[in-house]
């Protein structure tokens, strides 16, 4: 708004005290004393400019009231960052302390891992050598009872030989003794034909 229409809105009032720049008691947060001046410049009387600066000064004061309460002092907002910083801090070492905890049971947790996999290796490797000795044991009483079953069997075997050879001895000497006999037999005759019926070697003729 100009101040040819503050003019002209002003002219008719009458205001029933009168206002002094240097009886302010409150702190303004413009040069009144100037913009009185001004006023009266553009042709407001004493009064009514005094009237208009009130007014503003006024609705001035009001809007930074408004403004400043919801803002803070440079003290609580430094106190609020201090105390921000110092949250920041504990949260911070609350992390640090979890994260430590975490790595600590982590730590603790791939140990027993560790061990219960040795302890498992371990169980494992026993088991294995059990297992291979007794395979082993398994094996020389198998080849021990096949030694036992072969040297059996090889006995039999040359009991078997023995018989044989001794049935073969047996049959050599009856057929030599067949063969001895027969001979003695034949000779028998021989000598009974020669005898009995006149043969005579000599002659080779028979004779009655």
């Amino acid at each position: 708004m100009s101040l040819s229409a503050f003019r002209t809105i002003t002219r008719p009032l009458h205001f029933s005290r009168n206002f002094s720049v240097s009886h302010a008691r409150h702190d303004f947060h413009f040069d009144t004393h100037h913009f009185v001046q001004r006023l009266e410049r553009e042709g407001l009387n004493r009064a009514q400019a005094e009237g208009i600066m009130s007014a503003m000064a006024e609705v001035i004061d009001e809007s930074i009231r408004n403004m400043t309460s919801n803002m803070v002092t440079k003290a609580e907002q430094e106190k609020h960052h201090y105390t921000q910083q110092v949250d920041f801090a504990q949260i911070k070492s609350e992390l640090q302390l979890m994260e430590k905890n975490d790595l600590a049971m982590i730590k603790a947790e791939n140990d027993r891992l560790v061990a219960d996999i040795e302890n498992l290796k371990q169980r494992l490797r026993e088991e294995i050598t059990r297992t291979q000795a007794g395979v082993r044991l398994d094996l020389n009483l198998e080849k021990g009872r096949m030694r036992e079953e072969s040297s059996h069997q090889e006995l039999k075997i040359k009991e078997v030989d023995t018989r044989i050879e001794q049935e073969i001895a047996g049959l050599r000497t009856a057929i030599q003794a067949s063969k001895v006999s027969h001979v003695v037999s034949l000779r028998c005759r021989g000598a009974y034909h020669t005898t009995c019926l006149g043969y005579d070697p000599a002659v080779s003729r028979w004779f009655w």
